[in-house]
């Protein structure tokens, strides 16, 4: 099951308290102060893991603790650290703090072993012979240990990938991302098939390949929520670049793509601006003998208005996807270059 959003509290561990106490040996009258200090308590730590892309292991379990610190003891013995939490999170996993109705960005993880310390843990309280003097020679008091740190969190996942995959629904996007890479969708010829995004891994060649993401079908007004178009929309903001995927059997192809443009950029004005490429899916439902035509009507109508090129598929029949691969590897290669 894939999750991307969660709530959650943590809390770190509270320091051990010092301790007081005095040496008791034989002989030894008057024995001076010989009390530990207390372990500082563990800390919450997240942690970058590329072997996670979904965050259901936060679903159901709300809150994660680090241990306490243990108390000092006699004889000079400091009390035993408390362990740390480390707290696996995929790559693309943003940390809100949401403590007392706050929204605060507290960081991000996008990098696999990546660690960023949540809450800290309470400092060990100082045993009774950190604060013996010349003057007070026997101490009878300790410091408690620092208290723990607590907070709410909201945790977001955005999927990194290099391609992100925009479309209306039932355009295709399921199918082509099956068919070009080992990603393994749900398709069925009905909208919303896809509720969930995935990722797959697409193979140019020996060397080189490079990761798309398939969102569920964006429609009118996704930037608003529409069609849960806020929850999907998100998952394509850290891709380097985009392909928007247009059936071909549409009555307007160009609408379809202004749309598209349009709800990315209502939903982040810099979506709109990566770069992309439009491909007209589902070829091999035109009739050859229409083809040539169609197309050229359409093609005509991109670069006189926009400018653009299409390109043009068919993912059932494997019609120009070699093609497609190589050219979206270049596409994402020249934006890497330019980061």
């Amino acid at each position: 099951m894939f999750i991307d959003y969660s709530r959650i509290k943590i809390e770190s561990g509270k320091g051990g308290d010092g301790c007081v106490s005095f040496r008791r040996e034989k002989f030894v009258a008057k024995g001076g102060p010989d009390g530990g200090d207390g372990g500082k308590g563990g800390s919450i730590v997240a942690v970058g893991n590329e072997n996670i892309n979904t965050l259901i292991a936060f679903r159901f379990n709300k809150l994660f603790k680090a241990d306490k610190g243990k108390n000092g003891e006699g004889s000079n013995c400091t009390g035993a650290c408390g362990k740390n939490y480390f707290m696996q999170l995929p790559l693309g996993t943003e940390i809100y703090d949401i403590t007392d109705g706050k929204h605060e960005k507290m960081g991000e993880i996008t990098e696999h072993g990546e660690e960023f310390v949540l809450a800290v843990g309470g400092n060990g309280g100082r045993g009774n012979k950190r604060f013996a003097t010349a003057t007070n020679k026997a101490p009878r008091y300790a410091k408690q240990g620092g208290d723990a740190q607590e907070f709410q969190l909201e945790l977001e996942l955005k999927l990194m990938a290099d391609i992100g995959l925009v479309g209306f629904p039932n355009a295709g996007k399921s199918t082509l991302i099956s068919t070009i890479s080992h990603a393994h969708p749900k398709i069925a010829n009905y909208e919303f098939t896809t509720l969930e995004p995935s990722l797959g891994v697409v193979q140019v060649s020996d060397y080189e390949s490079f990761v798309m993401a398939d969102i569920p079908g964006i429609i009118e007004g996704a930037h608003d929520g529409k069609g849960l178009g806020t929850q999907f929309l998100r998952h394509i903001q850290r891709t380097k670049c985009l392909l928007f995927l247009i059936d071909v059997n549409s009555n307007e192809p160009f609408t379809d793509y202004q749309v598209l443009k349009k709800e990315l950029h209502m939903y982040d004005p810099y979506l709109d601006k990566k770069a992309h490429m439009i491909v007209l899916s589902k070829l091999d439902t035109i009739h050859e003998d229409d083809r040539e035509d169609m197309l050229s009507l359409i093609t005509k109508e991109f670069e006189e208005k926009l400018q653009e090129q299409i390109f043009t598929i068919s993912s059932v029949a494997g019609l120009n996807l070699k093609k497609l691969r190589r050219d979206l590897f270049e596409m994402v290669k020249v934006a890497d270059e330019e980061v």
